[in-house]
């Protein structure tokens, strides 16, 4: 009968601490202003751009060389460590890119690379239809559009279009795939 007694106050016990726990609070949500810092390097894809490696003449006139990795890549004969460059809309000598990456032992790994050239363009869904334009600005076609996109920038490898942050997951030569907690969105561009 003790045991009984004992077993019951400890499942009390239990239950009465499980229901007084902290509950975890939600991720903050970043509010993304003018004066957020931005690591993306912008430019324009070389001549000397291959399959691994990107020559990216930036904005401001240096000519960095960064190396792509696929899965199966290594650094100097060692595992890249997981390190995996995500090239979205192609590599085109001439096109405007947006560059995110980091340096392993003096080189420079891309993490992140946006074609800009082919995310510029009009895109369709089922609830938008809107045109990316060079200078950030967004026009959309629907005039029964509940907020319409109407700025774009890329910000630290990502796409914000006005205060929406999305991923960019796939950017092809005719759709586009951007996501975010709210969702995976998808686009086809418009002749």
């Amino acid at each position: 009968m003790k045991h009984v007694v004992f077993l019951v106050a400890s499942i009390m016990l239990l239950a009465l601490v499980g229901c007084n726990a902290k509950k975890e609070k939600p991720l903050p949500v970043v509010e993304v202003n003018d004066e957020t810092a931005d690591s993306t390097v912008y430019g324009v894809c070389g001549d000397g751009t291959s399959m691994h490696s990107l020559q990216l003449v930036t904005d401001a006139g240096d000519t960095l060389t960064y190396t792509i990795l696929d899965s199966e890549a290594d650094l100097d004969g060692e595992v890249s460590g997981g390190i995996v460059s995500n090239v979205e809309g192609g590599l085109m000598a001439g096109d405007k890119v947006a560059v995110t990456g980091l340096k392993v032992d003096g080189e420079l790994i891309a993490n992140r690379v946006i074609n800009v050239t082919s995310l510029l363009g009009h895109w369709t869904s089922l609830d938008k239809n809107f045109e990316i334009e060079e200078g950030g600005t967004v026009r959309s076609s629907l005039k029964a559009e509940t907020n319409p996109w109407t700025s774009w920038k890329i910000l630290n490898g990502q796409l914000l279009l006005n205060r929406d942050t999305f991923d960019i997951t796939s950017l092809g030569a005719d759709s586009l795939y951007i996501e975010n907690q709210k969702g995976i969105y998808t686009f086809k561009r418009q002749k």
